[in-house]
């Protein structure tokens, strides 16, 4: 094993004593750390396009009818007339925005840019197994982010029948404005990104299982590796399904077929399709759906849990029950697709096994949560920015996953489905939980990354800000939710029933502007660093695991010489048989030392 990790490492030095052009350094880099800097920084252009859409939507439901000068300057005069937002581009903004944070934010910059990132640097290898193919699915992330992008200046209007794309709506060119070139884009856009989700995953799985340094063995491995690996595998099972359904989508729409279109009637005219089922597509597209949040989630836990350890100063408890937790929620993901489906018509029996296999998920989830609050109990915490993330992740994981408890159980769903109930909670569980670890992976990597410290009191603005308005926006959701106020409504006026909630909407849509707003103090902190911040010791957190024994600079290659060898498990902290408070993975053991072991 290691030998081949030190020929693997020679034939790199040998292939890059030539000297890099800017082009192959800072664009077509091979390099897993530029590409995983180019994650990131398209991630944030992506994420900052998605929430400045919420911004735009939440406007328009907090005071409907009313005429906004933005509106029409950002939608031109056919979307917002007068100022006036029209429904078809309300329901094109809830939709773009949900794919692009659900796909091109949570899923490919979150482990776009970490797994990229520690793979090597925390396992001890050169590269990734395979720096060309890191390339070209960096390359095609970028590609079908800017389709998705274009759709929005299609004539016909952006695809709008929701992120989930149900047919018949998104099957039928004629049926809504939408339904034309912008859905056709959409799911381009997503065919592209399936593929460069896929050679991502593979390349992660191949890294982990082949190029580990000496006495690396997986009960060695930190568990942001752990979260990284599961995570692609189960990326690799469940995304072809999607791809499976976006191209039999693509021949319902433009060759004729009708997989999912069954006796359809627009405006008294009978069209010709016959024998398909829309609730198949239901199928194909929830089961990479519920895999999905967990595909987001995880990495986001993983480098929680690297960051609760490292700044509570403490080995993190229970180590192996971690390992068995993520593993236990990657298989149980993968058999509970079936609840979001609960009003499609499904027999109750049926029902009743999704409710159980989705209320199962509670187990393990619940087996983090207790392991993080463990670690960090009696630990000697420091609260930077990064750990101040983590511990917010925690907190919004437990009260988003106590909402889904209600959602899973097939009776409780029926009387909160597609309200605002829902849109509460995945947003918790998922949304907010998974920015939180992206946000504390970035304060905690940042100096990897670019050398330089980032500035923490803007760090702690940006959190507490943050914190409080992510709560305001997304806890009186539930209250409006369980007074059955329906999602994806463009305005509730037309029904007085809804009347005395707008009071709330307005309040949800003011947390919203200012959170979105403080999110500049996270930008301005994140490029002016880069250029001007102070410049970061080798290894600023006093942390054990491999990617702080490499140089400061940047080589391709990561370690100078050898390979570092591993002697011990990643979260030797506070070891009373040690005088400093931390114990790197390359410090063999003394002599009659015990194993800390999990």
């Amino acid at each position: 094993m290691s030998a081949e990790g030190h020929d693997h490492g020679h034939d790199h030095e040998h292939e890059h004593h030539h000297k890099d052009t800017f082009i192959t350094k800072y664009i077509f880099s091979i390099d897993h750390k530029m590409i995983a800097k180019q994650y990131l920084l398209t991630g944030i252009v992506m994420g900052i396009i998605g929430v400045g859409m919420s911004m735009l939507f939440r406007m328009q439901l907090a005071w409907p009818e009313e005429s906004f000068k933005i509106f029409n300057i950002l939608l031109g005069d056919k979307w917002a007339p007068n100022g006036v937002m029209t429904n078809d581009i309300y329901l094109s903004l809830v939709t773009i925005h949900g794919t692009i944070m659900v796909f091109f934010v949570l899923t490919a910059a979150l482990s776009g840019t970490f797994s990229n990132l520690l793979i090597p640097l925390q396992i001890g290898a050169r590269d990734m197994a395979s720096g060309f193919m890191n390339m070209i699915s960096y390359w095609l992330f970028f590609l079908s982010s800017v389709i998705m992008i274009c759709s929005l200046f299609v004539e016909s209007g952006p695809a709008n029948s929701g992120w989930t794309i149900y047919p018949p709506l998104s099957a039928l060119p004629q049926a809504i404005s939408g339904s034309g070139l912008g859905m056709t884009l959409w799911l381009s856009s997503m065919a592209i990104f399936i593929a460069s989700s896929l050679m991502g995953s593979l390349n992660y799985i191949v890294t982990v299982i082949n190029l580990r340094t000496k006495g690396m063995s997986m009960t060695r491995l930190p568990l942001t590796i752990w979260a990284f690996f599961v995570t692609a595998i189960i990326g690799v099972v469940s995304f072809p399904v999607l791809l499976s359904a976006a191209l039999l989508l693509i021949f319902d729409r433009s060759f004729g077929t009708s997989f999912f279109l069954s006796d359809i009637y627009i405006a008294g005219e009978v069209l010709h399709y016959q024998g398909g089922s829309p609730v198949l597509f239901e199928h194909l597209f929830w089961f990479l759906g519920h895999p999905e949040v967990y595909i987001v989630i995880l990495p986001a836990l993983g480098i929680t849990s690297e960051i609760i350890a490292t700044n509570s100063r403490k080995p993190i408890f229970g180590y192996r029950a971690m390992i068995m937790s993520i593993i236990a929620i990657a298989f149980l993901s993968t058999i509970v697709w079936g609840h979001h489906m609960f009003i499609s018509g499904m027999n109750p029996f049926l029902g009743s096994v999704f409710t159980f296999t989705t209320l199962l998920i509670a187990i393990p989830s619940a087996v983090k949560a207790f392991n993080y609050i463990t670690t960090l109990w009696k630990g000697n915490l420091q609260l930077n920015p990064a750990m101040l993330f983590s511990i917010g992740l925690v907190s919004t994981f437990i009260t988003g996953g106590l909402t889904g408890i209600i959602l899973g159980d097939s009776t409780l769903d029926i009387n909160v489905h597609d309200t605002y109930f829902v849109v509460a909670h995945f947003h918790l569980v998922m949304g907010i939980s998974a920015l939180y670890g992206m946000f504390a992976g970035i304060y905690h990597w940042f100096p990897k990354m670019f050398g330089r410290m980032l500035n923490k009191n803007l760090g702690y603005v940006h959190f507490w800000v943050t914190a409080v308005c992510a709560y305001g926006v997304f806890f009186p959701m539930h209250f409006i939710g369980l007074a059955g106020l329906p999602r994806r409504y463009y305005t509730n006026t037309n029904f007085p029933l809804f009347d005395d909630l707008q009071n709330v909407n307005v309040l949800i849509t003011t947390f919203a502007l200012i959170g979105g707003a403080f999110q500049l103090v996270f930008l301005y902190n994140f490029f002016s660093s880069i250029f001007y911040g102070k410049k970061a010791v080798q290894n600023p957190w006093k942390s054990n695991t491999l990617e702080w024994t490499t140089p400061v600079e940047h080589i391709h290659g990561n370690w100078p010489g050898e390979i570092p060898e591993v002697h011990r498990w990643p979260y030797d902290y506070s070891n009373p048989g040690h005088e400093e408070d931390f114990v790197p993975q390359t410090v063999p053991m003394k002599p009659g030392e015990e194993v800390l072991h999990h």
